[in-house]
């Protein structure tokens, strides 16, 4: 019978309840079951494990000696330190028997040691055996000269100013092509072709849009002044002034 289970008997045998032990001791009911679980790590250390049994045995009539004594044997680390410490003296281990090297093991292991040295020596004398490799002549082959004149390097002549050129535009024969460059600026612009609108749109320095339609072309920009336009392949004199409105229609055939 475990601690645990001498506890629980006892108190049972006293017609208490858990509650009713706890109210006596001061012990909480939730610990008194663990204690009589046989589970003592709540108690927090054998000082105070031992002196809950103090407490407990007087009420369940239980005595308080034997109850230490079996928490010391089941639970104690105090107990199981000083085993340790025999064991780790050999004290409580039970001993080992030595058993010697037989006179046959010792013969078998010269056995083996002449025939290792054996093989060493001939192994050995089989190094000294000196291979002096033939030296190889590698005649270089003449590598085709590598003459080549510099390429030329084209030369770009570019003038200092990065403004846009205008976009090569076909002439429309039937109809009229209207391309617009935002040479010097930006500018809002908004073109209806052919009775359609084409919608309100930005164009900004340094990009172009062409316009097509079979009998008109109608549009309006906000800064003519920096607009370059181009009528079927025709490019047209300015048509405003910096900032300037301009509202203009062009028809096939012009």
């Amino acid at each position: 019978m475990s601690l645990g289970q001498k506890l629980q008997e006892a108190r049972k045998s006293a017609g208490m309840s858990l509650d009713d032990l706890a109210s006596l001791t001061s012990i909480r009911s939730g610990l008194l079951r663990e204690m009589e679980n046989n589970n003592f790590v709540a108690c927090g250390g054998d000082t105070y494990a031992r002196g809950h049994l103090r407490s407990i045995a007087p009420k369940i009539g239980a005595d308080p000696i034997e109850l230490i004594n079996m928490y010391n044997e089941e639970h104690s680390s105090e107990h199981r330190a000083i085993h340790d410490l025999l064991v780790e003296n050999n004290v409580a281990s039970m001993p080992v028997e030595r058993k010697g090297i037989s006179i046959k093991t010792l013969a078998i292991i010269s056995v083996s040691a002449l025939a290792l040295a054996g093989i060493a020596q001939i192994v050995i004398s089989n190094s000294k055996t000196t291979v002096i490799p033939k030296k190889i002549e590698i005649t270089p082959t003449a590598t085709a000269s590598q003459s080549a004149s510099p390429s030329a390097t084209p030369s770009v002549s570019a003038s200092a100013s990065t403004a846009p050129t205008t976009p090569a535009v076909v002439p429309n024969a039937s109809g009229v092509t209207i391309a617009i460059t935002a040479a010097r600026g930006n500018a809002s612009i908004e073109f209806v072709v052919d009775g359609k609108t084409q919608g309100k749109n930005k164009i900004f320095q340094g990009e172009s849009k062409t316009f097509s339609g079979t009998k008109s072309i109608s549009f309006y920009v906000s800064n003519a002044g920096d607009l370059d336009f181009t009528l079927n392949g025709r490019k047209l004199a300015p048509l405003g002034a910096h900032n300037e409105e301009v509202r203009k229609t062009f028809r096939a055939g012009e």
